[in-house]
Formats: structure tokens, sequence, C-alpha cells
């Protein structure tokens, strides 16, 4: 069976990013990053990719000022270009319309750092702290026209301790994000996702909507 052709979308460093590129290195990973592309020109993840021989793309949203269609008409032309199987966003920091999730539907997945349903958005360990989460964490899941709602594939939870700061709570929550997020690509990749009433099933996994307790 061919390797599907990903594509990641970054707008900053691109942890997320680094650790598909390395689960791609492996022969037997049932996917290959074809494509880092940024919508920041300067995004520091463009060297990493370069650095590893895979094509990159820039597409600044800036030069299309309130054109949100252009902008999403000139990304989709780059994945046409590159023969793109699916998407995975990585620390993407721009919000596509419906239509063009919509054509993406069931292809374009998301890590969102918390575990969702809860704190959806922007500032999710500030959040975690302020509420008394007793656990947080990281969720792989579909894109759908609402932000942070698809369905989930694949989550890891960590525990909030009582001195945490946002950053040492993101420290460890990324690890575990790094940890998931090419698990679910590798389950997307090899046919394995189905979504039945709204839910992820996963063929071979019993529980893919339960959490995997990160170390």
């Amino acid at each position: 069976m061919a390797r599907k052709r990903i594509a990641v979308l970054i707008s900053g460093r691109g942890s997320n990013m680094a650790a598909l590129i390395e689960a791609a290195g492996d022969p037997a990973y049932p996917a290959d990053i074809a494509l880092v592309l940024s919508n920041v020109p300067d995004a520091g993840g463009l060297a990493v990719a370069k650095a590893k021989g895979i094509a990159t793309e820039t597409v600044d949203h800036k030069s299309f000022g309130k054109d949100r269609d252009g902008f999403e008409r000139a990304i989709q032309k780059c994945l046409d270009a590159h023969r793109i199987d699916y998407v995975c966003l990585a620390g993407f920091m721009r919000l596509f319309t419906p239509d063009f999730v919509r054509q993406w539907d069931g292809r374009m997945l998301n890590i969102h750092p918390s575990l969702l349903p809860a704190f959806k958005g922007l500032d999710t360990h500030e959040r975690a702290i302020a509420e008394g989460a007793k656990l947080h964490g990281a969720t792989v899941h579909f894109v759908v026209p609402e932000v942070d709602s698809g369905p989930i594939i694949v989550q890891a939870a960590v525990p909030v301790l009582k001195d945490d700061t946002p950053q040492t709570l993101a420290a460890r929550v990324i690890k575990a994000e790094h940890r998931i997020y090419p698990l679910a690509l590798r389950w997307l990749a090899e046919g394995r996702i189905r979504i039945v009433d709204g839910r992820c099933v996963v063929e071979g996994v019993d529980s893919a909507d339960g959490l995997l307790v990160a170390p």
C-alpha cells in the first residue's frame, strides 16, 4: 500500500510537526510528510522541515487582507500541487471557513491542548489551573466547521499538580501531544477510523474515545 501524503500546517516552531516527521521517518509508518505549509513566512518550523528535505510552502495570510476565500484558494492550490491526501494542523493559528473545512471532511486532523470538550479555544493551561482541574491533557480530533468540536480520535491525560504554572503544565502536555498525534495519523492513514453516530471507532482499539494516560 502506498504511503499517504500528508501536509502539516503550522504557524510557529512546529514541535508537533517535528513529532510527525520523526514518526514518518520509520519506513513502516503508513504516511509520508510531503509538505509543510505556513501562513507565517519566518515560522521556525519551516527551517526544520527544509533541513529534513521536506517541501515547504508559505501562504502569508496578511497579503490577502480580509479576503479569506483568496487565502484558502491559495492553500488549496498548494495542497493540490503536492497531491495531499490528509492535512494535519499543528499550531496553525488561522480559522478556516466552513466551506474549506467541508472540502477536507474526514481528512483533516487537529491537536488541541486540553481534554475536549473542556477548554475549547485559547489559554487552555491557564484556564485548567484557574478552574481547579485535576486532569488536563491533549486531544486529536477531526476538524469540523465548529472550532474544537470534531469527533475525538484519541486523548492523553496528565495530572494538574498543586504547584503547577501554565508553563510547567504546558511542558507535560506537549509531551503527551507528541505521543498521540503520530498515533492518530497512523490510524487514519491505515484506514482504521470510522465515524459512527458522531464518534470515532478505531479498528483494533477498544475505546478510541477513552484516555491514553501519558507517562
